[in-house]
């Protein structure tokens, strides 16, 4: 006669064996929304008294900013299908070009120790008396590009690009990408009035 201990044991190990068999699981990844960029198209929104004129996207809000200190002539550009804004400021040169322009290179340069790397391209249109450079800041930063232009004699304008989340440059490709050509738009049809 058999041990009732040999069949809980041989039980045992069937229930074992056949369990252990199954799938093993194994955690997903983080999954990123997929962005659908909208179509776009350009106008001249920048009222009439303001000292500069560009082209800006339809998809933009142009909100005047009222800063604390009485700037005049700023704006922001605020994409609310993207959840991004470009922050403009604009400065009259009284003999201080040198300043302005370490102090927005100073402004980009903030962001080195996010950046993978940041490139620059100049830019100048003589017979707009437009002369600037882009910087594309590259990795996970707050700010995915900023750019001054000047006429080297009376005006300076600066902008930058921030999205209101938590900088993350493979799931905001799409949006840096569509910003990227807004900005270039912005400098290329740039013009003082």
């Amino acid at each position: 006669m058999r041990s009732p201990f040999l069949y809980i044991f041989f039980l045992f190990f069937l229930l074992l064996g056949l369990s252990g068999c199954g799938r093993t699981s194994v955690p997903k990844p983080y999954g990123y929304v997929r962005l659908t960029m909208p179509d776009t198209c350009y106008a001249d929104a920048v009222p009439a008294g303001y000292p500069y004129r560009f082209d800006v996207s339809c998809n933009a809000e142009m909100l005047p900013v009222r800063g604390e200190h009485g700037e005049r002539y700023w704006i922001d550009l605020h994409y609310p299908a993207l959840n991004a804004t470009v922050h403009c400021s604009y400065q009259p040169v009284q003999g201080n070009l040198r300043e302005l322009t370490d102090d927005a290179i100073r402004f980009v340069y903030r962001h080195a120790s996010h950046a993978s790397s940041i490139p620059e391209q100049g830019y100048e249109n003589p017979e707009a008396r437009v002369y600037g450079v882009l910087f594309d800041l590259e990795g996970n930063t707050a700010s995915s590009m900023q750019f001054f232009v000047t006429d080297s004699v009376r005006h300076f304008f600066r902008a930058a690009a921030y999205c209101d989340c938590v900088p993350n440059a493979d799931s905001l490709a799409p949006v840096y990408e569509y910003l990227h050509e807004d900005v270039v738009r912005i400098v290329e049809s740039f013009e003082w009035r």
